[in-house]
């Protein structure tokens, strides 16, 4: 029988130090960062009122968003890959 890859989407990635402020400590697979990402953002409330889709980004979601103080759920999902390795 052939041996099980991992997909890459659970490969453990090296995380930034402005991600690693927001999910913790990696290395961690993509999934695990998606998911601790949501934790962060409902925990603190982040969510823009109005529009759930749009996550509204606090002093440490700044720098992970690229500077941006408003993002998509779809966009918060790009920005983030650039700060995995």
């Amino acid at each position: 029988m052939a041996e099980k890859k991992t997909s890459a989407f659970m490969k453990p990635m090296t995380l930034s130090a402005e991600l690693e402020a927001v999910v913790g400590k990696g290395p961690m697979p993509r999934s695990e960062v998606v998911k601790a990402l949501w934790v962060y953002i409902k925990k603190h409330d982040l969510q823009n009122p109005k529009n759930k889709r749009n996550i509204v980004a606090d002093d440490k979601l700044v720098p992970v968003f690229g500077g941006k103080k408003e993002v998509s759920m779809f966009e918060m999902t790009k920005l983030v890959s650039a700060h995995l390795s």
